[in-house]
Order: structure tokens, then sequence, then C-alpha cells
């Protein structure tokens, strides 16, 4: 499949706008810039050094590919880690990629960025 390259066209990300500044990368994109922002966001908020993702299998079907694991994280504010298993839905077209579809487990990330409880 070769390098991730977010497409110079329109690329498509499921995710909806939500509203909530603790996680700002979990939103909808569509251009490069769009995409370097994202993972530019998620390292902003995470503690450095503490991720890990497991890749449990990849699945082929022509220009489709979908990604299952889990992800390991600690969130920057609260200090609290957390793990969230995923599937990642890509569609790679002339080289690049067009879709970047992300399902996570968003229960457990929204538990790690919410404020204490008093």
């Amino acid at each position: 499949m070769g390098a991730y390259q977010p497409g110079a066209r329109q690329a498509t990300w499921a995710e909806a706008e939500h509203g909530r500044a603790a996680t700002p990368w979990i939103r909808h994109r569509s251009t490069r810039a769009d995409a370097a922002a994202h993972y530019r966001q998620i390292g902003e908020h995470h503690v450095p050094g503490s991720a890990d993702t497991r890749i449990e299998r990849i699945l082929v079907d022509g220009a489709d590919a979908v990604v299952l694991g889990e992800i390991r994280q600690t969130a920057r504010s609260t200090g609290r880690a957390y793990h969230a298993r995923f599937a990642l839905h890509l569609t790679i077209e002339d080289g690049l990629v067009t879709r970047h579809h992300v399902y996570e487990d968003s229960l457990a990330v929204a538990q790690a960025f919410a404020p204490a409880e008093r």
C-alpha cells in the first residue's frame, strides 16, 4: 500500500463534529492539512511515550483495507490511562489515502478525558 499520504483531492473521514474541547482530533476531516492536524492534535493531548498500538488483523479487498486492533494512551489533561479497541477503514487510490474512517471505543476515550468528579 505504500506510505501514508493523505490525498491532494478530498478524502472522507467519518468522525462527526462533536464539540468536545478535550478531544478536538475527533471531528470530520477532508483535506491533507486536516489529516496532519488530526495526528498532531492526538500527540498534543496525550502523554508522550505512553502510547502503544497493537494490530491484530489487516483485511484487504481491492482498494479497501480494514485494520483491527487496540490502542493504549494516557490523557495528558487528566493523567488517566486508557485502552480502546478500534477498526480503521482505509481506501487507497493512486497510492493516496482517500478514506480514513476510525471506529473506536469512544466511551473509553471520553472517560479518560472527563474532568474528575467531585
